[in-house]
């Protein structure tokens, strides 16, 4: 009888141990955001276009799960209107570098919002790469290659037919020896690759996964910070109903010491 009593307690024990052990894991990780990255959120001087946003987004937790640090140099791969251009600026400061890395493929338009983000005072730490999609230019190497909301964008054919694994590796080169390569994007339904792509502007977290672990990097971390289950993949992103607050998964991969 004792046996079978230690039984029926010992799951319930555990699920009770699981629920207490995810509060204080949640707890630890909200208390855990640095002042520099709390401050720059807080920055008043960025656009209200931008902190409207921020409920939805989460920038804080976003950068802390990136780890982003004062000092650092970072490539931001196609930065558009410079929402996390300008929160990047401000935690690196002075003494860091953020390489906003622009296309040529879509027009002016993304590349004029990035010339703003350049023009506001307090921006002498970003400069600005142009190329085509796929591609891009580094002057030295960087702690840390930053994208969100845009891998998909890779594997939509009408913009321009990007061989990924020549972009990851290009990726893995520009980094220094353990420096990581952070994504965020609009998760599709599992199983279904890139196919959605071009449609729903949407993928797969094991494709990304698959594709840039081929390229040598190690994942070393993933974030349910931006998780919505009420996203049932079946809606384009821009969709009115689920713009701005798709399901999304956030990868952390690193470049190996060795």
């Amino acid at each position: 009888m004792r046996l079978d009593h230690q039984r029926s307690f010992v799951p319930g024990l555990v699920a009770t141990i699981v629920a207490v052990t995810s509060v204080v894991a949640s707890f630890s990780a909200l208390s855990a955001i640095p002042e520099y990255i709390t401050q720059a959120v807080a920055d008043k001087t960025r656009p209200t276009d931008d902190r409207d946003l921020d409920a939805k987004r989460k920038p804080a937790e976003t950068l802390a799960q990136a780890g982003v640090k004062p000092g650092e140099v970072i490539g931001e791969y196609l930065p558009g209107g410079g929402y996390y251009t300008r929160l990047l600026s401000d935690v690196v400061g002075p003494k860091g570098k953020i390489y906003a890395l622009e296309t040529t493929t879509w027009g002016d338009k993304g590349v004029d919002a990035t010339k703003a983000v350049l023009a506001e005072p307090g921006r002498e730490n970003v400069s600005l790469d142009l190329a085509p999609l796929g591609t891009f230019h580094l002057p030295v190497k960087v702690d840390l290659f930053w994208t969100t909301l845009n891998y998909h964008d890779l594997h939509i054919p009408k913009y321009a037919n990007v061989d990924m694994a020549a972009f990851n590796k290009l990726v893995f080169d520009s980094l220094k020896p353990g420096g990581c390569y952070f994504i965020v994007d609009h998760a599709a339904a599992a199983g279904t690759g890139a196919t959605l792509s071009p449609t729903l502007h949407r993928i797969d977290e094991l494709t990304v996964v698959q594709e840039v672990t081929a390229a040598g990097f190690e994942l070393v971390s993933k974030s349910d910070i931006l998780r919505n289950p009420a996203d049932d993949h079946t809606k384009k992103v821009f969709d009115p109903s689920i713009r701005m607050q798709t399901d999304q998964f956030v990868l952390t991969f690193r470049k190996p010491r060795g």
